[in-house]
């Protein structure tokens, strides 16, 4: 295919890519080309692997492992290490996530699911007060918001099914990192300020990220992390159970028990991540694979495709009014649908297949005003058929053979629940609020949940994680995911319909301006960069705009035709973060 290279308005034989602020290292033939402070909005490419994560130390490990003979399993599990060192506030291994897997010599895709559970002793109502009302406090920022880790297992799962590298291997980086340090970015600084009353509250925690003085340390100050390079070496000496179980295990359960917590040594012994079939969609001709559930993000992201597959979306133009309109009444049913029928399917039906179906997206055209917004409080929740079974990180990886992985994982909110288990370096999750704790009662990310997503013991809460990987005549053809809460599943939507559609190219369509709309609240959140007549346009329409703070942080690559490969970071968290790389 031909792509529009957006910034000089012309057509080019293949998608250039530029690469910046967070970093996207490749692997060329000489395997070096490092992107230095004036280049970086240069266009590269590369033959043989690359790999897309939102920090370069992460990055560069990952490509060492590459270079080394490694493949995108082995890079992806070591730079999923290196993030929980050098990205706190995200990366983690007291959290969970999920991974999608493109296998060349086998050609399938795979979706490891590493998500978080709830702890056996959880039930429905233990976030809301004796009167029934939701005690927001309780379901965020204490130890009962924390669910049972997934990433170690999960990490662990991927390199022995799929890898060549052993655990030991794959941890060594970040064991490396912890212990020598790295100098702090001015992200790094930032967040821990802001974050300052919520985190000082929590002893464990003022110890690890803060100075003596209680101070955050500064731009280029060196950081270390000795509890945490322990915990790694656990798990390197041990496996698994130098985690979920031993002194690891032990130091979060005696956490636990001094704060009222219910995660228990049984919950973390128990703890099994699980191999599934990722949700399957087709637009214009591409294949597209993503996150099934616990994850609601595949499923709503192949029903939005579904519903607006049947406009001309490229005749209409990228971020044109007519297009932006579509894709909002789109969201609204599908975010309606979420709120029904999304949860863990090994506890409830969900309607996977009649969500995505085709049939069902062409009725919800028919429901879809061309030129007039529908005000959500006039939209339910469908009847599909056909039952079966915002600070977050996501990075891409190709490797030399052909294999793809797209990995996002969480904490949850920046720095999860803020707590640092003493003694183990790490930050717990807070997800036991992705749960719905009262039907209609939004969460965190103003996201409503309803039956299928009540508590329950051992359950895994919903999620909008969309690793998302996308075929052409069966090769892998682009390798996109992002952080984002809520707006994970539509900031991966439209990146893949800026290449699709709109003929970007891969950094065009990642840098681009988004929207978003999750039906409630009943109003379209844009970025800056939307014409102020498509504004009007829209607002002429019926719809509510909301200008906000940027969305996503999606790290992506594009395969063409030839092989060679285009690698996109997305220059928004690279902005807020003034890494200076």
């Amino acid at each position: 295919m031909t792509l529009k290279l957006a910034s000089e308005r012309q057509w080019t034989s293949h998608p250039l890519q530029v690469l910046v602020m967070t970093t996207a290292l490749i692997i060329s033939p000489v395997y070096a080309q490092n992107i230095i402070e004036g280049e970086r909005n240069q266009p590269v490419e590369a033959r043989q692997g690359m790999v897309a994560t939102s920090h370069h130390l992460a990055t560069e490990v990952a490509l060492n492992v590459l270079k080394n003979g490694g493949n995108a399993i082995d890079a992806a599990v070591t730079a999923g290490f290196a993030l929980a060192v050098t990205q706190p506030r995200s990366g983690n291994i007291g959290g969970g996530g999920f991974m999608l897997v493109s296998r060349e010599k086998t050609n399938d895709v795979v979706a490891i699911d590493y998500r978080e559970k709830a702890p056996k002793a959880a039930y429905e109502k233990m976030f809301q007060d004796d009167d029934g009302n939701v005690v927001q406090e309780r379901s965020r920022f204490s130890h009962l918001s924390a669910g049972v880790p997934g990433t170690v297992a999960g990490f662990a799962l991927a390199l022995e099914k799929y890898g060549t590298i052993s655990l030991p291997q794959a941890l060594a980086p970040a064991i490396k990192l912890a212990n020598d340090g790295f100098e702090v970015p001015a992200r790094f600084t930032k967040g821990l300020e802001a974050t300052k009353d919520r985190l000082q509250k929590w002893p464990s925690t003022l110890e690890v990220f803060y100075k003596a003085d209680g101070s955050a340390y500064q731009p280029g100050e060196v950081f270390k992390q000795p509890d945490l390079a322990a915990t790694l070496q656990r798990i390197s000496d041990l496996g698994v159970k130098g985690f979920y179980e031993g002194e690891t295990a032990r130091l979060i359960v005696d956490d636990m028990r001094k704060h009222d917590g219910m995660i228990t040594a049984q919950d973390l012994k128990d703890y099994q991540p699980q191999i599934r079939e990722p949700v399957k969609g087709s637009y214009r001709g591409y294949d597209v694979y993503s996150m099934s559930p616990p994850s609601s993000g595949g499923t709503h992201v192949v029903q939005i495709l579904n519903i607006l597959e049947g406009y001309p979306i490229g005749e209409y133009g990228h971020n044109s009014a007519k297009t932006i309109h579509l894709m909002a009444e789109a969201m609204k049913y599908a975010y309606a649908d979420r709120s029904e029928y999304l949860g863990d399917s090994d506890f409830v039906k969900v309607p996977v297949k009649g969500l995505t179906n085709k049939d069902y997206a062409a009725h919800i055209r028919t429901l879809i005003d061309p030129d007039k917004a529908k005000a959500s409080k006039d939209i339910k929740p469908g009847e599909p058929t056909s039952y079966e079974s915002d600070e977050t990180t996501h990075f891409s990886i190709v490797d030399k053979w052909g294999n793809a992985v797209s990995n996002t994982y969480t904490i949850n909110f920046s720095y999860g629940s803020g707590i640092v288990v003493p003694g183990a370096g790490f930050i717990l999750n807070n997800e036991m609020d992705d749960f719905s704790s009262k039907p209609g009662v939004p969460n965190g990310y103003g996201l409503i949940g309803g039956d299928a997503n009540k508590i329950e013991p051992e359950k895994r809460m919903l999620s909008s994680m969309s690793p998302t990987i996308v075929k052409k005549d069966d090769k892998n053809f682009m390798i996109t995911g992002s952080p984002g809460g809520s707006r994970i599943i539509t900031t991966t939507l439209q990146v893949i319909m800026n290449v699709i559609d709109h003929g970007m190219n891969i950094q065009s369509a990642v840098a681009a301006s988004r929207i978003h709309h999750q039906w409630l609240p009943d109003e379209i959140r844009i970025e800056e960069g939307i014409s102020p007549d498509t504004k009007t346009l829209l607002e002429g329409m019926g719809h509510t705009l909301h200008t906000k703070s940027s969305m996503g942080a999606i790290q992506s690559i594009m395969i063409g035709e030839d092989g060679t490969l285009y690698g996109a970071a997305d220059p928004r968290r690279s902005t807020s973060s003034a890494q200076g790389y």
